[in-house]
């Protein structure tokens, strides 16, 4: 993943759509190194590697990922179609878009 894609991530993020949130979003790429996403206290930090312990772990090529950043893809679609494959707490992966709103 691009450190641009990473920027853009952090910018985006609203504390406020984390409010009460303690959870480790793992994001394996086909194409790219893994990296997670860890949200706590309204907070994000966004770590290279694997999680021990991940709340939930998405799936899914670097494509995809820029496309649910822009919002050409919608991550439901891209879930039910299998671009995107998710273990763990699945519905924590449905906060992505509150999470990360685009303006």
């Amino acid at each position: 993943m691009s450190q641009s894609t990473l920027d853009t991530l952090v910018a985006r993020f609203d504390p406020q759509a984390a409010s009460g949130m303690d959870d480790v979003f793992q994001f394996h790429f086909d194409d790219a190194d893994s990296y997670y996403l860890v949200i706590q206290n309204q907070e994000l930090s966004v770590e290279s590697g694997e999680h021990d312990d991940p709340s939930v772990t998405l799936t899914m090529s670097t494509a995809t990922f820029k496309g649910l950043m822009t919002g050409e893809i919608n991550g439901m679609t891209a879930f039910m179609t299998g671009k995107i494959k998710a273990t763990g707490n699945v519905m924590l992966a449905t906060k992505l878009t509150s999470l990360f709103p685009n303006e």
